[in-house]
């Protein structure tokens, strides 16, 4: 079962970290020039770097973004949700038939809640499918809408959090949302930053000014970020 092979180590306050590839092999090395270099910028440069439009969810639904897929292995049963869970716990839950799981723990970040039960926990996408209709999403193909959807390629995209933070934030901007926890914005506006910039995704004039802001407080945070495939 796959857990933690695509998405790497979970990013912390300070940083978002890159996916670490295999030792200096013939095949690693072949594997390393088919993954681009992530960049890694200050988060104040990174938010200079997005683009800003003015945002129109006209024709947006949730049906646009196919989800949850079978995830990275199929014959386990398993799918996107499935596996996020996985790799995000801290305690492994138990599997039975149909990647039904039991047990676990998990640490909400948005809230700082520590989660004993997967069906207490929801899956939310960094930058929401409504956002990222508006934000660039709305030209591309059903294909690529179903990968940003299902990401697994980095950790910051799908983050398994209380159910009530998804609730709460919905499709909102960090201009008008950001975690209940305080301790905790500097790692979300890196990770909605990262998530951004990894899918040519642009930033609406309040949503700009808001990111600033936020990045003028974190100056020690750095962003690492892959152009998705």
């Amino acid at each position: 079962m796959i857990t933690n092979m695509l998405r790497g180590a979970a990013a912390f306050c300070l940083a978002l970290t890159p996916l670490a590839l295999p030792s200096p092999t013939a095949g690693a090395t072949a594997i390393a020039t088919m993954v681009p270099a992530p960049d890694v910028l200050p988060l104040e440069d990174a938010v200079g770097r997005l683009p800003v439009v003015e945002e129109d969810r006209t024709g947006y639904t949730r049906d646009s973004f196919k989800h949850w897929n079978t995830g990275l292995d199929a014959a386990d049963g398993c799918d996107t949700r499935d596996e996020v869970l996985l790799a995000e716990a801290v305690q492994e839950p138990a599997v039975a038939a149909g990647c039904k799981l039991s047990g676990g723990k998990w640490n909400s970040y948005y809230d700082g809640v520590e989660v004993g039960e997967a069906d207490k926990l929801g899956i939310d996408h960094m930058v929401p499918l409504a956002e990222a209709w508006e934000s660039g999403a709305v030209t591309w193909d059903a294909e690529r809408r179903e990968a940003y959807a299902n990401d697994q390629g980095v950790a910051a995209s799908l983050v398994a959090v209380t159910a009530r933070t998804i609730r709460s934030k919905a499709d909102q901007d960090p201009a008008t949302w950001m975690p209940p926890l305080p301790e905790a914005h500097c790692r979300y506006i890196g990770e909605w930053t990262a998530t951004k910039l990894r899918w040519g995704l642009a930033a609406d004039q309040t949503e700009a000014e808001a990111l600033k802001v936020y990045a003028e407080a974190c100056e020690t945070t750095v962003v690492h970020y892959s152009p998705a495939p």
